[in-house]
Parts: C-alpha cells; structure tokens; sequence
C-alpha cells in the first residue's frame, strides 16, 4: 500500500506550511505530496489567502529531493491548456520529474464568482476538460522539432513548438477522479495512469472501480496500467484521547468522522477498517491532513499505523 500526504492550502495556510509538510512527508517516507487547486476556503476566513498550486509546487520541486509533487486536482477551468502545459512541464523539470498532473472539470461555483473566473455548465466544463487533455498530452507528446495543431469547440492550436518537454516521458503521470458513471471513467481510460475516488463509503468505491475497469478493457489497454486510489480525511491517534484532540483540531465530530473515514481512529482500528477498501482494489490512498501544524500526525501515521497495513 502506497500512502500519500494531501493538504487543502485554501483553508488557512501559506508557502511555509506547505513546505514543511511536504518535507516532513518526505522524511517520513511517504510517496507524494499533494494539494489542492483551490482559491476560496469552504469555511473558515482562509487566512492568509489562496496559495497558486503551481507556483508552490515549483517552489517545492527546489525544496524538496525524493517526495512526487502534484495537485488533487487541477480545475480546467482555471488555465489556458497551452500555459498550463508549460507549467506543469518546468515543474517538472525543476522537480526532476517528480511532478504527477492531477486534472478535472472544476466544481467550486463560488471561488469561480470571487476570483472572476468563467464557471460554465457541468457539460461544457467537460468538454473543456477533454479538450484540455487532448492538448496537453498532444503538446507534450510532439517530437521535438515538429508543431503541434488542434482544432476543439472551445480550444484551438496552430503550429505550436509544443515547448517544453517535461522531463518524464512519454509525460507526467496523469491523474482523473470522480464519481460520474460514463465520461470520467472514459477520459481515465483513454489518459490516465492513475484513477482517483475520494471521500466515498466502500460501496461506491467498489462501483466506480469497476466501471473505471470496464473502460480499460474497452479502450485495449492492459488491466495493470491503472492505479487504482483513494482519499479519506486522516486522524490517528495512539489512543481515543489523541484520536478525539485532533478531532477538536479540525472542528469535527469524532463519531462523524470515524464513520466516515477509514483513517480515523488507532493504528489497529485503521488497519481493521482500511482492509476492505484493499481488497476492494486501493492501490494507493492519499490522507486528507485538514490540520496542517501537526507535523506529528503525520510521523505519527508513518510511523505506527503505516506497518500494521499490508
């Protein structure tokens, strides 16, 4: 099982805290560090401000030496698909190809409304988000020394270089995520390496796997070529007390949350819980750490719960 460090910097936190959280994670011995790509707190007042995830994520591909770096995940609706792949490209460069590519169709109406971004209906957003990979992937992939075109409904490309090459080839690893039954798991198929479904009960997770796996099939590809992942809200402790303080941290409900997430709870009792999502198919699960100044919660978690899950 492959454990993952993911933050929601929105919620309160500046380029400091990300990056000892992404330090301490690699310490620790965790994969990845992952963020969001939001621009307004869902509660709270946000101090002291939305962080831009790609400009801190090139700050810590030069702060960082081993941990993957990437965003869970980037809206389509924040950037243009040609900038965007230059980002993500000299990232990864900066990184030394650590950089994964989390991508979606965005959400979020309001951050859309604060910050004057176009927030178009669900189906035009995907179309948006097709486009937006079709690009991307197209830039990325073009030999050097050759232009890349593409004509889409909403995006259009003539005689680009497609500069800059990231330094993993064919390209960074690319994530998709969600709950829709037919179009997000046919764009994991046909783009992704990894699959993403969080905050969802075991049931959920079980459908949407299989119909993610059913795409695979359709599309040719080989059963193996996706990973397979998940996201739960981490709180760990080495006895209710502990458990039930970092509770009160994040200003929720212990009971609620250990109903809701099978990372809630002692090193035994998240081991017990996370089984069945394992047998599920989670290959790899991403610890949603709300608290972000408990740099202990997350050796804690590597340090003691981590071995107990097979």
């Amino acid at each position: 099982m492959d454990f993952r460090i993911f933050v929601e910097p929105q919620q309160g936190a500046g380029y400091s805290d990300q990056l000892a959280v992404a330090r301490t994670a690699e310490s620790a011995g965790y994969s990845a560090f992952f963020r969001s790509d939001h621009y307004l707190a869902m509660d709270g007042d946000g101090l002291p401000g939305p962080t831009d995830s790609w400009v801190t994520l090139a700050g810590l591909a030069r702060e960082t030496s081993t941990i993957r770096l990437g965003t869970m995940v980037t809206s389509a609706t924040f950037r243009y698909p040609g900038p965007l792949a230059i980002s993500v490209a000299q990232v990864d460069e900066m990184s030394g190809g650590r950089v994964e590519f989390g991508l979606g169709a965005g959400w979020f109406e309001a951050e859309h409304r604060a910050y004057a971004i176009p927030f178009p209906p669900l189906g035009e957003r995907f179309d948006r988000l097709t486009e937006q990979l079709e690009i991307i992937t197209g830039l990325w992939t073009t030999p050097v020394g050759q232009t890349f075109d593409y004509t889409g409904t909403h995006y259009s490309v003539a005689e680009s270089p497609a500069l800059p090459k990231p330094v993993q080839a064919p390209h960074p690893p690319i994530v998709i995520g969600g709950g829709g039954a037919k179009r997000t798991p046919a764009l994991a198929a046909r783009f992704a390496a990894e699959f993403n479904i969080p905050f969802v009960p075991l049931e959920t997770l079980s459908t949407q796997y299989a119909r993610v796996a059913a795409a695979v099939q359709d599309a040719g590809r080989d059963k193996d070529s996706m990973t397979y992942s998940a996201a739960f809200v981490v709180c760990a402790g080495r006895d209710d007390a502990e458990v039930a303080r970092r509770a009160a941290a994040i200003g929720r409900d212990l009971d609620e949350l250990r109903s809701n997430s099978p990372a809630v709870g002692t090193p035994a009792e998240i081991a017990d819980k996370l089984g069945p999502f394992l047998e599920a198919g989670v290959q790899r699960v991403y610890l949603q750490l709300l608290d972000m100044s408990d740099l202990d919660h997350v050796e804690f978690f590597a340090e003691k719960v981590v071995p107990h899950i097979g």
